[in-house]
């Protein structure tokens, strides 16, 4: 095994934040959530667009947690004069949990948002689970900013660093591409996917933890891309090579072996790692359609949902990826197979897409 160097967290700074909503019972709530974090501090409260414009004038911000439906101006005309006031801002767009609020959350992204927060309705924002999503992505974006800030153009070093066993390239010839991704995913998505390119030898399935009107959407948004085309994946078809099926929102994607064909199911069963679709019911059905004729790429994501699966792949005799802590908004998925020792590379999100081409196409059958 050789060993893969990441840098570790430098000390703790606040995450200075504006929270921009009209409704004002929706931004108290969402302030006094980050404002229980100790690594946070709230220092804009807004109603709309316009005010947070001003309010950039007057401070630096880190992050905008930003909603998009909004009087005088909302989130869609707000958010690129936003980022010309300051282009480290980091923006996450709060979105209804709707086909249109998954729409526009998405092109928000493609327009320049960090990220994306599925904004629950006012007698749900209590929710422990959202808190827990908007604290992950706050934190890990703000972090994101200082670091680019240390060195543009680059991810920041510091003196102390720690080093993980990675192994040696798998032999056998991938026949499937397996992409897992939580939090902060949809953006690394963008990217991965974007520099895959349209050639791909093998198909390529994916979970992404996502509520399912905003899995629809992402499919549509990284089929626009120009690379592998994506569509959610449907029950009973055959996965094909060049082309991307995507886990719909609360239905676990699996992969069947019919003869020398592959086959998409979908399941529902049980939520695993509180998560439906989940990474691990799609890596272990990879393995027994498979084999271990599988490469597993993991990106950012909170938790640890796809450290199982990829135990079982790498037992199997497949090779996994993982994406470095510099450039993930959580290094909680990728952060569990690596320390775990199960990948051959462990690195930044824009040597992913290359590093996973070299691999489909090396290895002998």
């Amino acid at each position: 095994m050789t060993l893969a160097v990441r840098t570790l967290p430098q000390p703790e700074v606040a995450a200075r934040v504006m929270v921009c909503d009209d409704s004002v019972v929706i931004r108290t709530a969402i302030a006094r959530m980050l404002e229980g974090e100790r690594s946070v501090r709230v220092v804009a409260r807004v109603a709309n667009g316009r005010q947070a414009l001003d309010e950039m004038k007057r401070q630096q911000i880190d992050v905008a947690v930003l909603d998009i439906e909004m009087p005088e101006m909302d989130g869609m005309e707000a958010l690129p004069l936003l980022l010309r006031a300051d282009p480290g801002l980091r923006v996450v767009m709060a979105s209804t949990l709707t086909t249109r609020g998954a729409d526009i959350a998405l092109q928000a992204l493609r327009l320049g948002a960090a990220d994306y927060i599925p904004k629950p309705s006012t007698a749900a924002i209590a929710d422990d689970s959202f808190r827990r999503e908007l604290i992950a992505k706050v934190t890990g974006l703000a972090r994101l900013r200082r670091h680019a800030a240390t060195r543009p153009g680059a991810p920041a070093a510091t003196p102390a660093a720690q080093s993980w066993q990675t192994r040696p390239a798998s032999k056998i010839k991938p026949r499937l591409l397996a992409v897992g991704s939580s939090t902060g995913g949809p953006q690394a998505l963008f990217t991965f996917v974007q520099g895959l390119g349209r050639a791909l030898p093998v198909p390529v399935v994916l979970t992404q933890h996502m509520p399912p009107a905003f899995t629809r959407m992402l499919a549509e948004h990284l089929s626009k891309l120009g690379g592998t085309p994506c569509a959610e994946a449907r029950d009973g078809e055959p996965i094909e090579a060049g082309r991307l099926y995507l886990a719909p929102g609360d239905r676990h994607l699996l992969v069947r072996a019919e003869g020398q064909r592959l086959m998409a199911r979908l399941s529902d069963a049980p939520p695993e790692n509180y998560c439906r679709p989940s990474v691990d019911p799609m890596l272990r059905s990879a393995v027994g359609a498979c084999g271990g004729a599988v490469l597993m790429v993991m990106l950012t994501g909170m938790g640890h949902d796809g450290l199982a699966g990829t135990r079982e792949l790498i037992a199997a005799g497949g090779a996994a990826l993982a994406q470095d802590e510099a450039t993930s908004v959580v290094w909680g998925m990728p952060g569990a197979v690596a320390q775990a020792g199960l990948c051959h590379k462990i690195l930044p999100l824009p040597r992913l897409a290359a590093a996973t081409l070299d691999l489909l196409k090396a290895g002998r059958p």
